[in-house]
Order: structure tokens, then C-alpha cells, then sequence
């Protein structure tokens, strides 16, 4: 099982490329530990900015600096400096177009037992309909290390939301098919297909896993790129399908579910099956607890998707 979370490896990237690059910065609002900056921070404090429990000064200040030229790597909660910090994100870094890189680490529900008040689950809606902004959640660290290597390359905007703990593999260091703005065809020509992204797309493998033995073959798209969306993709897998599965850690207002239903209800109508939180307040928990209790794990999943088939 690995044991390295996704923002340890943002670090590692970060990190390797500050060694030779003086205009990359990074800033954290009173969150280094749970960014897993430190490091950075202690080897490199000229490039490093503190600006404390002050999200709108954290977005504020990254796009200062990307105007003067540097690259401006802001990392917070991604509770808060979605929501918290929201104008300055749209005027500020997405209006302006700067090179700014906006990570809300601990994504979805992956503080857990904190409750609502921690839980990211608006942001998905909120920055992919900000005019300017992209919007990625890689699967696991070997897709997370290529997207920022990736990101370093450009200058555009963008927002990238990364969980907490570590998750399984989906790839592995030799096999990382990854392609900046596409999405990653797992498998294909099922009957189903399934759709997922971030740390639902672990679960959905093993929804596959699962259906295989009641006869239900699945095709799975990693679809890590949330805007812009990989529609031609979509629509090759779809096109033959039974039935489309979206598996997504947001409500089910304004994220993937959305996203699919509306390319696929302008092109290529087909039958969408989205599975996500509920527009309820989501009980507190650990992340393995919620997603159980709402049918998000490999099991509820492939009961879910049984059930809708059955109809």
C-alpha cells in the first residue's frame, strides 16, 4: 500500500524545481504542515511566503508576485481558500490571468471528523465557472507529480485539489499515460462506463472488480481534468454504453456529474448516473466512514450501479 500523499510529492516537484529556479514561490496560510511545505520552507525561506490564517491575503499576495513576473504556488485548505478568498481568486488571479497556481490541500471531505465547516465539496462549481481559472484533481502520485510538472511550464491560472492521506496506486512509475488536459482511458469497450476523478477513481476500479462477477463489464475514464474537460474522449467511451457512472467527493450540484451530463445532453445524449454527497449537510467521520455511508466506496458503488441497471 503507498504510503506518500499527494502533497509530499507536490513538495518533492516544488522543491526539485526551486533548487534552480529563483522566481518559483511558494505561500501558505499558517498551513506548511498540512501542505507538507516545510521542508521547502527551511530550504528555501527566500522563496517562501508566511502569510498566516489570512486566505485573502494569501491570493492577494501570490498574484502580486505573479505580476511582477514570478511563479506563485498558493497552498491552503481547500475549504478555505476556495471560499474564504473567493473575489480575490476571480479578480486578483483568474480576471488578471496571472501565474498563479491555487492548491487546496485536504479536498473533499478529507478532514473528516471536522466536519462541515473543513469539508470542500462547492469547489469543483465555483472555480470551474470562474471564467479564467482550470481545474484539476489528480488520482494518486504519480499522476499528481506529472500534473505539476506540467504546471510549472505554463502561466496560466489554475486550481488543483489534493486530499490529505496517501492513496493507492492507480499507476506506477514506468506506466504514468499522462497527457496535460486529456483524460486517461483505464479501461474500455464495457458496457458501463464509468467516469471519476481524484480519489474516487481508486473506488471505481474496484466497482469494475466487482461487477465483473455479476457480468457488467466497465470501461473507466480518469477524468483529472475538470476544465477544460476532455469531451472528445467522453464521447468515443460513451457511444455504446448502456449507462454513464460519474463518481465524484463534491455535491451533486456543479461538479463532474454536471460537467458529463451536460456534453453528453448536447451531443451525444445517454443515460448519466452521478453518484456524489448529497445536498445535505454530510455527516462527520473519517473519509472511509463517509464515503461508506454514502454508497462512495468500491461496494456502494456496484450496488448503485446494479440497482440502476436492473430498472
Amino acid at each position: 500500500m503507498n504510503s506518500i500523499a499527494n502533497r509530499t510529492v507536490m513538495c518533492q516537484v516544488l522543491s526539485e524545481r526551486a533548487s534552480h529556479d529563483s522566481n518559483l514561490m511558494v505561500l501558505c496560510s499558517d498551513s506548511r504542515g498540512s501542505a507538507s511545505m516545510g521542508s521547502f520552507a527551511e530550504l528555501y525561506p527566500l522563496q517562501f511566503v508566511e502569510t498566516g490564517i489570512a486566505e485573502q491575503d494569501l491570493v492577494g499576495i501570490a498574484s502580486g508576485l505573479a505580476a511582477c513576473g514570478y511563479k506563485a504556488y498558493a497552498i491552503s485548505p481547500a475549504s478555505f481558500i476556495t471560499s474564504r478568498s473567493f473575489d480575490q481568486v476571480r479578480v486578483d488571479c483568474a480576471y488578471s490571468g496571472v501565474n498563479v497556481k491555487l492548491v487546496g490541500i485536504s479536498g473533499g471531505i478529507s478532514y473528516g471528523a471536522l466536519g462541515l465547516t473543513h469539508h470542500s465539496v462547492q469547489d469543483i462549481a465555483m472555480m470551474s465557472a470562474t471564467p479564467g481559472m482550470r481545474v484539476y484533481i489528480p488520482s494518486d502520485r504519480f499522476q499528481t507529480r506529472k500534473l505539476f510538472e506540467a504546471l510549472l511550464e505554463d502561466e496560466k491560472p489554475a486550481y488543483i485539489r489534493l486530499g490529505r492521506g496517501p492513496v493507492e496506486d492507480i499507476y506506477s512509475e514506468s506506466d504514468i499515460p499522462f497527457i496535460m488536459d486529456r483524460a486517461t482511458v483505464l479501461r474500455s469497450g464495457g458496457q458501463v462506463l464509468l467516469v471519476a476523478c481524484g480519489e474516487m477513481v481508486r473506488p471505481a476500479i474496484d466497482a469494475a472488480d466487482i461487477l465483473v462477477e455479476y457480468g457488467i463489464s466497465c470501461s473507466i475514464i480518469d477524468a483529472y481534468s475538470l476544465k477544460p474537460f476532455d469531451s472528445v474522449t467522453l464521447l468515443e467511451e460513451a457511444r455504446g454504453t448502456d449507462l454513464v457512472v460519474t463518481i465524484e467527493e463534491h455535491s451533486q450540484f456543479g461538479g463532474l456529474g454536471a460537467i458529463v451530463s451536460q456534453i453528453l445532453g448536447q451531443t451525444h445524449p445517454e443515460k448519466v448516473l452521478m453518484l456524489s454527497l448529497p445536498d445535505t449537510p454530510v455527516i462527520a467521520g473519517s473519509a472511509k466512514e463517509v464515503f461508506s455511508y454514502y454508497g462512495l466506496d468500491s461496494a456502494g458503488i456496484a450496488e448503485s450501479i446494479k440497482k440502476e441497471l436492473a430498472r
